[in-house]
């Protein structure tokens, strides 16, 4: 290796604290299912649970925070379950991570709601403020619509539905 280079770590052995929360991730996951759903279908948590590799326990605290983002809606009974809702389905990916973590922030300096006391006379800062922007700018590009587009249709095919209207 020569001085100055870094070996890049590979996805195994990622320990950084910046990533995705798992609930956001599950978020992610279950919007793309739900959306791949006919307009008047509904999803059973089990089934999203299993689809998304989550646990039904913790799958039904994302769902509760999606639904409160007001981007899928919950029935109850015999022809409930969970659906997708126009709001949903136009959503970028920053908006359903942000329904579950709240705000995106790279780094503390560059929290909305606090000045940094450095900001003027740290290198480091342009360098973060211009990160944070690409990456807003990536999860802002993308619509959880176009995301369900481009996966394979199969999984709804193996959900238990329940058709109600919405």
């Amino acid at each position: 290796m020569k001085p100055n280079s870094q070996k890049i770590p590979t996805a195994e052995k990622c320990n950084s604290s910046m990533q995705l929360t798992r609930a956001a991730d599950y978020a992610v996951r279950v919007m793309i299912c739900l959306e791949t759903l006919p307009e008047e279908q509904r999803a059973l948590l089990p089934d999203l649970a299993r689809l998304t590799g989550a646990p039904e326990s913790f799958l039904s605290k994302v769902l509760q925070s999606l639904a409160r983002a007001e981007l899928i809606c919950s029935r109850r009974g015999k022809a409930g379950g969970f659906a997708i809702l126009a709001s949903g389905r136009s959503a970028t990916l920053r908006q359903v991570i942000e329904a579950i973590d709240g705000p995106i922030c790279l780094n503390l300096c560059l929290n909305a709601g606090k000045a940094c006391d450095r900001k003027s006379t740290c290198p480091a800062h342009l360098v973060w403020a211009r990160a944070q922007r690409a990456m807003l700018d990536v999860l802002m590009s993308v619509t959880v619509s176009a995301m369900a587009a481009s996966a394979a249709k199969a999984p709804a095919s193996t959900l238990t539905l329940a058709t109600s209207p919405r």
